[in-house]
């Protein structure tokens, strides 16, 4: 007999995160999809039947407000545009749903505060959807690293691109500040593999971009001191071939990750090298990191236990992105305040 508890989840929005989540909510093994909502008449429906879900079993709303008030319903997965998570993440949590945000969590950290203040009152768990950070080849890498192989990190590069398709033009047809462009949509990855590898958050911040005609930055490269001669360089683009990488060089080696994108079918790679010239490369297991996000976060409420991500862990991200935003305004080095 199956004794497995399952969390009850919904799908808050029908737009292009949700046909890749919608199938790792299913496929969990402590998960079960009630519900998709929408705001566009039919979307929701639609979404099902494009992932072959029953819609005797998982209802589809076209009013988001009869998701939050389905009693099934015990955690959503927020999809929506970046500028809305502030607005939405609350709304979710005040409802008495536990609530995974896509990445970016908010635009300004006090949403950030107020998502908090949220889950603090109706006692509920938040976390920043930041999928990658469940693949195990991070794992593998933390690996090497603790073991000294490499020394002391002392420069982290991160590089996210991929070239914009008709599809998802409406990612820059609106200005940076009110969440368009590419340091919201792929420059949260950046800044949040550079944070990984230092165990302090950065104090400065230089950057450039290019900007298009809706004031949306299309290509952005900076820099993050995060002092005493330890650097994070990063860049990223919708101008670009599709890049998901990051590299790391300590005092005795370096490493690079090929892909942190990596899909269930893809075989994550790493190469990695010490200062008496020995080279290493590493093909590690396939594996579903969106799957294992949902996994963890289903189990954090199950058993009552704290994300992996936590909301300080994104309050510091978006700080950092916030500081990029000011040193490509004013083309100076900025502190991350």
């Amino acid at each position: 007999m199956n004794t497995i508890r399952h969390v009850r989840w919904g799908i808050l929005g029908a737009a292009r995160m949700s046909k890749v989540m919608l199938p790792a909510i299913v496929a969990a093994a402590n998960a079960e999809l009630v519900a998709v909502a929408s705001r566009r008449p039919g979307a929701a429906a639609r979404l099902l039947a494009d992932c072959g879900q029953d819609p005797a079993r998982v209802k589809a709303y076209d009013d988001p407000t009869a998701l939050l008030e389905d009693p099934q319903v015990e955690a959503v997965y927020l999809p929506l545009a970046n500028e809305e998570h502030g607005e939405w993440a609350p709304r979710v949590l005040e409802h008495g749903k536990h609530v995974l945000v896509e990445k970016p969590m908010a635009l300004k950290v006090e949403d950030i505060d107020r998502i908090e203040a949220a889950a603090k009152a109706h006692g509920r768990k938040v976390m920043e959807g930041f999928m990658y950070r469940f693949h195990p080849q991070h794992r593998r890498v933390w690996e090497i690293l603790d073991s000294g192989a490499l020394g002391q990190v002392r420069s982290v590069r991160a590089t996210f691109s991929f070239p914009m398709t008709p599809a998802r033009l409406y990612r820059i047809a609106r200005p940076l500040e009110q969440g368009g462009g590419a340091l919201w949509d792929v420059g949260c990855y950046a800044v949040h593999c550079c944070r990984f590898f230092y165990d302090r958050e950065p104090e400065t911040t230089v950057a450039l971009a290019r900007f298009n005609e809706h004031g949306a930055d299309t290509s952005v490269a900076g820099a993050l001191d995060f002092g005493d001669g330890r650097f994070a360089t990063f860049d990223f683009s919708f101008e670009r071939a599709r890049r998901a990488e990051y590299e790391i060089i300590g005092t005795e080696g370096g490493l690079k990750c090929h892909n942190v994108w990596a899909k269930p079918g893809d075989i994550p790679v790493l190469s990695w090298w010490t200062g008496d010239g020995r080279m290493h490369e590493e093909w590690l297991p396939t594996a579903d990191h969106f799957r294992l996000e949902i996994e963890h976060f289903s189990r954090c409420i199950l058993e009552d236990t704290s994300p992996a991500l936590p909301l300080a862990d994104a309050r510091a991200n978006c700080r950092a992105l916030n500081a990029i935003v000011a040193a490509i305004r004013s083309g100076r080095r900025t502190d991350v305040a």
